[in-house]
This record gives structure tokens, C-alpha cells and sequence, in this order.
């Protein structure tokens, strides 16, 4: 069964205080959590251990392996939407990122394969696809970045959330962790966030 946006309605700020409202949540397939830290540019070993409420005082980031999967948890930090920053790190590899800032209403939403931008939500612009037709199609001028095959993959999310049931909503509404569900095979749960342990800190990096 296809989750909805009501199944995560639990990702409230009544739950997530300091988180909820001002998040970035990055997946980059098949690294470790400390060649992700290495790949932003923080050694190791200024790293330290942390749990979610540590993470979400200090206002800093915080990785751990999930799978074949490593997940970077950001509160009040956007490096997973960073164009300069994603784009090299998905090399070679899928990554998936979302993005919400409550104050000042912007959301993002990233699926880049290699370099190439597959699927994404940018502030103001809107999806980059809309299905039409019963085929997906391409809201964006297109430009070298953008992969050229349309991505099927998010057909089904499309169409769940862009229904007479399902208005078309922006990401963090719900969309964003259907999407990111999707594509990585990781559902994101309360305790995913409240029970794992972190590897972070170190020089953080804002939008």
C-alpha cells in the first residue's frame, strides 16, 4: 500500500520542536557517514556523537547509515539543497534531499542521479513535472542539468498527491517523504529520528 500525506502528519512541531519548521533532510546512497562528513569538508575528527536533540540545539547536522543508504539530518541548515554542494556529492550515486524553512515559506525538494537533476521542487517555481495527459511532463525550461529521461519512478507519487483526493500540495506537506520513500526504500518513522545516533558537528554551512 502507498502511504499518503497523512501518514506523516506525525512530523508536527507539536512532536519536533526546533525541527519541524526549519529542516533539511539529505539520503546519498552507498556512503558511510564518515565519508559523507568527509565529503562536505569536516574532518572526522571534529566530528563527535550526537542524539536528535543535541543536533536540534546546537542547530548543526548530524549523518547516519540507514542500509546502503546514509541520511543527513539538518536542523536550521540547508547543505542538502546547496546546488554546489549536492551536485558533486551525488556522484557517481542517487541522492535525495528536502528542504523547509516555516518562516519564510520556502520549500525544496531534490532528486539528482549522477549530476543529473531527475525530479525537484523549488521555491516559488513549483514541480518540475505535472502529469498531463497520463504522461509525465517536463515544467521546467530544460537545460544540460536535467537528465533527459522522465522519471516513472514518481509517477504513482504524482498521481497520489495530484488528485481530486489529493490536491497537489507543496512538499513538506506530506509529498516530500512519499517522494523520498519512493526512491530510496526508507520510510521515514518518529523513532528513525528520536532513537538514532548522529555523527555530525563539526562546520556547518546555511542556504
Amino acid at each position: 500500500m502507498i502511504a499518503t500525506p497523512e501518514d506523516y502528519a506525525w512530523f508536527s512541531r507539536e512532536r519536533f520542536p526546533g525541527l519541524a519548521n526549519a529542516y533539511c533532510f539529505t539520503y546519498v546512497r552507498g556512503l558511510t557517514p564518515e565519508e559523507l562528513v568527509t565529503r562536505l569538508g569536516v574532518r572526522v575528527e571534529d566530528c563527535f556523537r550526537m542524539t536528535l536533540d543535541e543536533l536540534i540545539r546546537g542547530q548543526t547536522f548530524g549523518t547516519v547509515a540507514i542500509g546502503d543508504w546514509v541520511l543527513l539530518v539538518e536542523a536550521y541548515g540547508g547543505l542538502g539543497v546547496t546546488e554546489e554542494i549536492i551536485m558533486p556529492l551525488s556522484a557517481g550515486t542517487r541522492l535525495v534531499s528536502h528542504f523547509y524553512l516555516d518562516v519564510d515559506g520556502m520549500d525544496y525538494f531534490h532528486w539528482i542521479d549522477d549530476g543529473k537533476i531527475r525530479f525537484e521542487f523549488v521555491h516559488q517555481e513549483g514541480y518540475s513535472h505535472r502529469i498531463k495527459d497520463g504522461k509525465i511532463q517536463l515544467e521546467f525550461p530544460h537545460d544540460e542539468s536535467y537528465s533527459e529521461e522522465m522519471p516513472d519512478e514518481v509517477a504513482e507519487i504524482l498521481e497520489r498527491i495530484d488528485s481530486p483526493v489529493y490536491p497537489m500540495v507543496d512538499p513538506h506537506e506530506g509529498p516530500a517523504f512519499l517522494l523520498a520513500e519512493r526512491l530510496t526504500g526508507i520510510t521515514m518513522t518518529p523513532q528513525l529520528l528520536e532513537e538514532s545516533t548522529y555523527l555530525g558537528g563539526g562546520v556547518r554551512r546555511s542556504r
